[in-house]
């Protein structure tokens, strides 16, 4: 019996510090931003990066648009790319931070997460002369302490993804997919790194050569692009 109640103890803290802060971060929006208030505009967000293969290929077709993004980056790989990062910045993208490590916040500890996001925000700062404060958690997923510990930060999450960390299908599965489901004010995730668990390494290149195409269609369409601090005031 106390094997079977310490079971039951543990599930009902797990429910607690995971799922039900997903159900109210990812389907009630309680405490995040999922989508802007502008109309005809979409934002264009990158996790994962910076990746010395991808970023600066992104980066060089975001220019080419005149086009405004945001991307969330990993604390770690910002520190080895400082370049990538304080280009980002100089070109006028917003440079949010996706904690120092791609961790899942449901297995690592309140201060765990803590540390890393000061440790993200240190790294950045030293970068650019900048301390983000636009902070996108892992995967989206939340823990319970997340609400009230991290309330310096704007948590963004999204309001369209089109799976383009995998790299089946190609750059057409991308392409169709934001074109039949783009909307006004839509916060797009995207990535720029594929080194992350459950991606492809050569996913990034896809989403590019999607974009190419995509820019000009929905440009045609009228939509314009804004970061995510604009989409969201």
């Amino acid at each position: 019996m106390i094997f079977v109640a310490t079971i039951i103890i543990f599930l009902v803290l797990f429910l607690l510090y995971t799922v039900i802060p997903y159900i109210l971060s990812s389907w009630a929006g309680f405490g995040v931003y999922r989508k802007g208030i502008r109309t005809r505009q979409i934002a264009f967000t990158f996790d994962d990066g910076p990746s010395p293969t991808y970023t600066n290929e992104l980066l060089d077709l975001l220019n080419q648009h005149q086009i405004k993004a945001s991307f969330f980056v990993v604390g770690s790989k910002a520190e080895n790319y400082p370049e990538i990062i304080q280009r980002m910045y100089r070109e006028g993208h917003l440079i949010g931070i996706h904690n120092y490590v791609h961790q899942s916040n449901w297995f690592m500890s309140p201060w765990k997460v803590k540390q890393g996001l000061e440790k993200s925000v240190q790294v950045i700062e030293n970068i650019i002369g900048v301390k983000p404060t636009f902070y996108r958690p892992p995967w989206g997923v939340l823990n319970l302490f997340d609400f009230f510990i991290h309330k310096k930060y704007r948590i963004i999450l999204w309001s369209l993804m089109v799976g383009d960390w995998r790299s089946k299908g190609g750059s057409k599965k991308i392409e169709s997919r934001l074109l039949e489901r783009v909307k006004p004010g839509d916060i797009v995730l995207l990535h720029d790194c594929g080194d992350t668990w459950g991606a492809n390494e050569d996913a990034p290149q896809f989403t590019i050569e999607a974009l190419k195409r995509v820019i000009l269609e929905l440009s045609k369409q009228g939509y314009t692009y804004s970061r995510v601090d604009e989409m969201i005031q």
